[in-house]
């Protein structure tokens, strides 16, 4: 996933703070530090790895202030939660581009965005045989990414300096 541009972050920012403010809840610096993690991240960081780039940032934010943050992103739409089965969740910004899916190694954990428009065809086509009125869809591939299956095929020994 691309990092999203510096004024699409900002636009972001913004957006949460007027969120937060509709909603009489505090526009603090931690809940701000937070939201900018995840909004320019280019990745989709899960919550360790949040903390780790606000502390990175000169914030302090302990872990229940970052969680209820997220809860609150999650909740105005600006952020979405994904579990990939890793036993953490995941977050990334909701985005003005197009509908993506997710490709997802079981190995290394490695997340790559996809969009397909046939894919889209044939699941709008999927709900109107069966009668259903399609709103959205989520789609999560889980497998083993080039790069892993490349270390599966290296020979024994391969890349060590047996000397």
């Amino acid at each position: 996933m691309p990092a999203p541009s510096p004024n699409d972050a900002v636009a972001l920012l913004e957006r949460f703070r007027r969120h937060l403010r509709e909603r009489r809840l505090p526009v603090t610096r931690q809940r701000l530090a937070v939201a900018e993690a995840v909004f320019r991240s280019g990745d989709h960081p899960s919550v360790d790895n949040l903390e780790r780039r606000v502390r990175a940032s000169g914030a302090s934010v302990g872990m229940a202030t970052l969680y209820r943050t997220l809860e609150v992103l999650r909740e105005s739409g600006l952020v979405r939660e994904h579990d990939f089965g890793e036993g953490f969740k995941r977050y990334e910004p909701v985005s003005a581009g197009p509908a993506h899916d997710h490709l997802f190694c079981e190995r290394c954990g490695r997340v790559e965005e996809f969009a397909n428009d046939r894919l889209e065809r044939l699941l709008r086509m999927t709900a109107d045989e069966h009668r259903f009125l399609y709103r959205r869809h989520r789609v999560d591939v889980h497998g083993v990414c080039t790069a892993c299956r490349g270390r599966d095929l290296e020979p024994l020994g391969a890349g060590t300096d047996l000397r």
